[in-house]
């Protein structure tokens, strides 16, 4: 039986933690950020664990 692949996407763009939860970085930080406050755009920042109900297709994708 072959070895399963890494989905490249999906590595690229979630990080796997020391117990095993998927984190991923939050949206809506690419463009349009001048009519963005600097509140929202400073909430923006840093990373989300991903929820409950996504995790498990992502562990599929990510091969574990």
């Amino acid at each position: 039986m072959p070895k399963n692949k890494t989905h490249s996407g999906t590595s690229k763009r979630v990080k796997v933690t020391g117990s095993g939860k998927i984190v991923r970085g939050k949206t809506g930080k690419r463009h349009r950020l001048e009519k963005k406050s600097s509140r929202v755009t400073r909430r923006m920042s840093g990373t989300t664990v991903v929820s409950d109900s996504d995790a498990p297709r992502l562990k599929k994708l990510l091969g574990l």
